[in-house]
């Protein structure tokens, strides 16, 4: 006898083989679809007026900025062609006497232009070596702070010295380190001798650094903050979680999340390292020495308006400015290399 399946079972089994037909035929249809398709398309983008309309208020912050950077930086620049002339103040920059390259060739004769280049590269090495790392140990310091009062306490004493001219700034040290100062003062009360701080040519590049430490470290730290505010704090409580202490931490978890910041900022450094100011340096001048003081933006100075060689005191600064811009390129391909961002990003990247 041959058994039948049951009719109820039968129609429970067509209707499973005719769903799992319809879902494989469906699958195969979206497949087909989407190779048709290809790649999903991008959102367009918003059109110049749209983007107008919504960040006109944003164009408008930004007008003063950009005016005051238009006419006090990018206009300057074109007074420059005054290294490549004879120029007198009395005549029109068009009507003076063009020299082609004759004012870089008595600049790089002239031995106080290597004299000042020589003391340029010594005081911004060291600045470089001491003073760059000084706004990373605060910014690690304030974030270990826990309670916000002493935070906040701790920023303002820090950030003061900033607001402060470089008159006030070097006769605050001279209160404190000159020779009548407080330091000497207590020394010679004591039956030792005076140490000439302020006026030894051999350690002021110590005391330029020591200067700009106490002036702008504080304020250099605010964009470390910055960066350590960026942080994840989940990796933080992990780490910790695994048994990690505050120095493994830091070295694992702080300075990798701060290496883009103070990568830029290095970058930043490297460019403007032949600028390494000139009112700290004019107000120190007579009390080491031209020979220790002397540095480029010093140079272009005397040669240029003390001395009346406009055109060579030009031809400094278009160098320093040229050297400045070198710097500039080789450390971004290198932190490229590394596979950092820099100040811009590569092609390749």
């Amino acid at each position: 006898m041959i058994q039948t399946m049951p009719a109820a079972a039968a129609e429970e089994e067509a209707i499973a083989l005719q769903a799992q037909g319809g879902s494989s035929s469906s699958r195969s249809g979206e497949k087909s679809r989407r190779s048709r398709r290809g790649r999903t398309p991008r959102k367009p983008k918003d059109a110049f007026g749209v983007r107008l309309r919504r960040d006109w208020q944003m164009l408008v912050l930004m007008v003063p900025g950009a005016l005051c950077l238009l006419l006090f930086f990018y206009i300057p620049i074109l007074g420059n062609v005054i290294a490549f002339q004879d120029y007198q103040p009395y005549l029109k920059i068009t009507e003076a006497p063009y020299m082609a390259m004759q004012n870089f060739i008595d600049l790089f004769d002239d031995s106080r232009f290597f004299l000042a280049l020589k003391n340029t590269l010594i005081l911004a090495v060291v600045q470089l070596v001491l003073f760059f790392p000084v706004p990373i140990v605060l910014a690690l310091v304030v974030d270990s702070m826990v309670t916000p009062r002493l935070r906040k306490a701790f920023q303002s004493i820090v950030y003061l010295p900033h607001f402060l001219s470089w008159v006030l700034v070097i006769a605050l040290f001279q209160q404190m380190l000159g020779g009548a100062g407080f330091i000497n003062k207590f020394l010679l009360t004591h039956g030792m001798d005076a140490i000439p701080f302020m006026t030894n040519p051999s350690t002021f590049p110590l005391l330029i650094a020591l200067e700009n430490i106490w002036k702008d470290a504080g304020w250099g730290m605010i964009i470390f903050l910055a960066a350590l505010a960026s942080i994840d704090a989940s990796l933080y409580e992990s780490a910790a979680a695994d048994g990690a202490g505050r120095f493994r931490r830091a070295w694992h978890i702080t300075l990798p999340g701060m290496r883009p910041v103070i990568v830029l900022l290095l970058i930043l450094n490297l460019g403007s390292i032949l600028t390494v100011g000139f009112e700290q340096f004019i107000l120190q001048r007579d009390a080491v020495g031209a020979d220790a003081s002397e540095v480029l933006d010093t140079y272009a100075y005397y040669t240029g308006v003390i001395g009346g060689d406009w055109s060579m005191g030009a031809a400094a600064g278009l160098a320093k400015g040229v050297v400045g811009t070198i710097l500039v390129l080789l450390a971004n391909k290198f932190a490229h290399m590394l596979g950092e961002d820099g100040i811009y990003r590569g092609s390749a990247r």
